[in-house]
């Protein structure tokens, strides 16, 4: 029979036009806009602030997240500059009416000089964060104080915690999507070893990995030692957190699994009756649905899905999208599996095989899309970030993937015309015994040899010995037959080849999916880094605040000018300045000036202050200590004589 490769006809265009507005979609909605989504916790503020300079030791340092976050008594570290602890290590909650804080007190009696912070905690999407600063008591100094090189969830344990994730992912695809083949696509697959060891495969791997990330999440949150992984007291801790009450439904549910397994491999693959066949597998695919479905949510619960904006939403399509990317990846897989290792495969299931992943790309396409506005969100984060310059590769590994997938079903669609004998004759033959044609011999030699096996069969009929080899021959040249036919078939080998094609893309694409799970999002990067730059511009020094108010005492020489400047105007330490001119502009002498302070939005102050004077017409006061930014109204009282004073006041922004 001659073959011929499949014609290109107009469905690439169709194909084009389609990815285009696929990929138009989810530009429009990435445009569309939407209010913030978290996902990696981000440190958003902190007081004393980062750089900050100030006059005398604070009783306590805090932290502000942008989302809430898991920490220990030992999440925060403050460290003098001799790299001793100047904290109590006892970590307290501080956040109310939704802010994220956290603070420790510190130790009293600190000298001065500059003090490092360093933090670590698990945001609420289950990966570690970590972070430092540094701060100054009275002025910068040298420090000594040495922090952790390596990141939160770095190392060698970070590694291992990286290939756990990795072999988990891929071990939930080999799972569910091989065993929904066997269900929706080929039933008598139930019976193909190949297919039976790919779905076992998959939920040992898949198990083993869960196992190993529940024993690395201690350090790999934590110490980031390798020695800890079969820490107790760790464990324990895991337990109770959402990651590890996650992973541990998870192996209850592979518990189920098994079973499930152990079903469709056993008492459903031994089913002759076609009715009980048929309920049974009703059974299987409710009861292999919900198993799926809850593995899935283990992931939905614990990552980028459970925070941010809409997680009553976000789950249920996490859970959707996973079952959608198993399902064709998994089937994938199997039908590779089919092809190379089966005898044979009936073309209903290559068809069959064929709506169900398109079936499965529909329910991609349209999870991902709200994925992507939820986590992405503009053009500046889907373009200058990690999280959606790997989101573009998958979209374009996607595109290619279902290009391939067109070649393949043209090849089903020659298959389905050309006659497939093998098929229908596995189904009227019996299997042949496992025996194999005498060593050194190949197939060519077998099947030459056919002739006068089938020649000497009456000579030693009575001999029950030389009958039985003589059956194995036989069943040796029928396999060896049967593997040439198939070998022979250019349409089977045609879509073998463009099967591979796709299988190779869906290993890439597996890879890119995982790596984006464990990636900041990019919505949440450029938020992050907007809360940099806003720290930033608020530890910057600002210039002096200055207020001039004119004053009238009524007595003689009881009229002038008060010039008041206020450095840096900031909460924290300031340095205040008074000076007093006659109207003429010459230095007024007076007897008495006192400032006071006072927040009425707040309810705060007054907050009195005697400055020193200088020299004539000129008073000063360091340190003077305001408490919060805000609107701060200042009282400036001046006496020029022992019965004349007033008492002026304007409004100045500090903060």
């Amino acid at each position: 029979m001659t073959a011929t490769a499949p014609r290109f006809g107009p469905s690439p265009v169709r194909l084009l036009l389609a990815a285009t507005v696929l990929i138009g979609t989810l530009i429009g909605a990435l445009l569309a806009g939407a209010n913030p989504a978290s996902a990696h916790a981000a440190l958003t503020g902190s007081n004393p602030k980062d750089g900050a300079v100030v006059a005398t030791a604070p009783s306590n340092v805090t932290l502000t997240f942008s989302e809430q976050i898991a920490m220990g008594n030992d999440s925060i570290r403050v460290l003098e500059p001799s790299g001793k602890r100047a904290d109590k290590a006892k970590i307290r909650d501080l956040g109310t009416g939704g802010k994220v804080m956290y603070g420790v007190d510190l130790l009293p009696g600190l000298p001065n000089g500059t003090y490092t912070v360093a933090w670590q905690a698990v945001s609420a999407d289950s990966h570690p964060v970590s972070g430092a600063f540094t701060f100054s008591i009275g002025a910068p100094s040298e420090t000594t104080a040495s922090v952790p090189d390596q990141e939160a969830g770095g190392g060698v344990v970070g590694v291992l915690y990286d290939i756990a994730r990795y072999a988990s992912y891929a071990g939930f695809v080999l799972l569910t999507g091989g065993a929904a083949f066997v269900l929706i696509c080929w039933r008598r697959g139930a019976s193909v070893r190949p297919l039976q060891r790919l779905v076992v495969q998959g939920w040992v791997t898949l198990t083993a990995a869960t196992l190993a990330l529940l024993l690395l999440r201690s350090p790999y949150t934590s110490s980031g030692k390798l020695a800890d992984t079969f820490d107790l007291g760790g464990l324990r801790d895991v337990l109770q957190t959402k990651t590890g009450a996650a992973l541990s439904s998870r192996l209850m549910l592979l518990g189920a699994a098994a079973l499930f397994i152990a079903v469709l491999f056993g008492a459903y693959a031994k089913r002759e009756d076609e009715t009980e066949k048929r309920d049974l597998s009703f059974g299987l695919a409710i009861g292999g649905t919900v198993v799926a479905a809850g593995i899935a949510g283990t992931w939905a619960l614990s990552e980028h899905a459970s925070t941010g904006i809409q997680p009553g939403l976000a789950m249920p399509v996490d859970v959707l999208h996973l079952l959608a990317v198993a399902t064709w990846l998994g089937g994938l897989a199997a039908l590779l599996t089919a092809l190379y290792r089966a005898p044979s495969i009936e073309r209903a299931a290559v068809r069959n095989f064929s709506k169900v992943a398109f079936g499965s790309v529909m329910v991609l396409a349209a999870t991902g899309i709200y994925q992507s506005w939820r986590q992405v969100g503009s053009w500046s984060a889907l373009t200058g970030t990690a999280y959606g310059q790997l989101l573009l590769a998958k979209v374009a590994l996607v595109v290619v993937m279902v290009a391939v997938a067109w070649i393949s079903r043209r090849w089903t669609a020659q298959l389905s015309e050309a006659p497939m004998a093998e098929a229908e004759t596995d189904e009227a033959e019996p299997e042949p015994e496992p025996a194999t044609v005498p060593e050194g011999a190949d197939a060519e030699e077998a099947h030459g040899s056919d002739i006068s096996v089938v020649s000497e069969t009456s000579k030693v009929s009575a001999d029950p010995e030389r009958a039985a080899q003589l059956a194995r021959q036989k069943a040796a040249v029928a396999t060896a037959e049967k593997k040439r036919n198939r070998d022979a078939d250019h349409e089977r080998s045609g879509l073998r080849r463009s099967v591979l094609a796709e299988a190779g893309i869906a290993v890439i694409l597996l890879a890119v999916t995982t790596v984006l799970t464990s990636t900041e999002p990019g919505r949440t990067e450029e938020e992050t880094a907007k809360g940099g730059s806003a720290q930033a511009a608020a530890t910057t020094p600002q210039e002096p605040t200055e207020i001039k108010m004119p004053f009238d005492t009524g007595g003689r020489n009881g009229k002038g000018t008060v010039r008041l400047t206020f450095d840096p105007a900031t909460s924290g330490a300031n340095e205040m300045h008074v000076w007093i001119a006659r109207p003429d502009g010459k230095p007024l002498d007076v007897p008495e000036v006192k400032v006071a302070f006072n927040l009425k939005a707040k309810r705060i102050g007054p907050l009195p202050i005697t400055p020193d004077r200088i020299t004539a017409g000129h008073w000063s006061a360091a340190a003077v200590q305001i408490p919060m930014p805000g609107d701060w109204q200042v009282q400036v009282t001046v006496r020029t004589s022992d019965i004349d004073q007033t008492t002026i006041d304007k409004n100045i922004k500090i903060g």
